[in-house]
């Protein structure tokens, strides 16, 4: 009984490491094809389960730590763009001032 027991444990570590594979195969090929980084895009395409991806620790941390970057990237180009578009309107209204 033990054995079966060893056996199953081997093949659990073993998926989950083929699984972690798939994941990182998924992270770095996303962004190639303009594909936001989330649980379900990344789910979809490695073809393993979400339920892997929140339960596994370092699968979720890292997938947490890459959409926090997305986001804070988008914040950062939105303000940038707002910026650019305010200083436009200060331009024109400089303009007709004077």
């Amino acid at each position: 009984m033990a054995g079966d027991l060893k056996g199953l444990e081997k093949s659990w570590r073993d998926r989950a490491v083929e699984s972690r594979k798939k994941v990182d195969e998924a992270i770095s090929a996303l962004p190639t094809h303009n594909k936001s980084i989330s649980f379900s895009s990344i789910s979809k395409y490695s073809g393993v389960s979400r339920n892997f991806l929140y339960t596994d620790k370092e699968t979720r941390e890292k997938i947490e730590n890459l959409r926090r970057y997305d986001v804070k990237k988008e914040i950062d180009q939105r303000a940038k763009y707002d910026k650019t578009s305010n200083s436009k309107d200060v331009i024109i209204k400089q303009k007709i001032n004077v």
